[in-house]
């Protein structure tokens, strides 16, 4: 099925879709990754917010940040896949549609993410390049990549 790609600034996101989002975070983030963390860091406010719909069912998250924002370089983070839509391709979509978003809002330039590390071949498959050694976030091993 065809994801309906939607981008808001925070000031255009609604209640209700607030709150899917933030369900869709913590029950990735939280729950099935058992890692208790502060989701909530007042990064969304300065995001823009890419919603992946199917049915009107989120199933796709990522939020988006200009340089300076989060990194030096632009970024997106939060990328999530509803867990029963995982091995569909909606992944690789998602990571497409979020650099096309980057662009289209900020312009042709690096872009930066802090990667579970256990992903590292996903995000190569994307032009993503592994930037030093891997750290730990929230208890979970991660690591820099970049992609122009």
């Amino acid at each position: 099925m065809k994801i309906e790609w939607v981008k808001k600034k925070w000031s255009e996101v609604s209640l209700e879709e607030l709150y899917s989002v933030l369900r869709l975070r913590s029950e990735v983030f939280v729950v099935e990754q058992d890692c208790v963390y502060q989701d909530i860091d007042n990064k969304d406010q300065i995001a823009i917010h890419l919603l992946g719909y199917i049915n009107k069912e989120l199933i796709a998250y990522s939020r988006l940040f200009n340089e300076g924002d989060y990194f030096k370089e632009t970024s997106f983070g939060r990328a999530i896949i509803k867990k029963e839509k995982r091995g569909q391709g909606y992944g690789d979509e998602l990571v497409k549609e979020s650099l096309k978003t980057i662009k289209n809002y900020y312009g042709n330039k690096k872009v930066k993410i802090s990667a579970q590390a256990h992903l590292k071949t996903f995000y190569s498959k994307h032009a993503f390049i592994a930037k030093g050694k891997e750290y730990l976030e929230d208890g979970i091993p991660h690591v820099s990549m970049e992609c122009f």
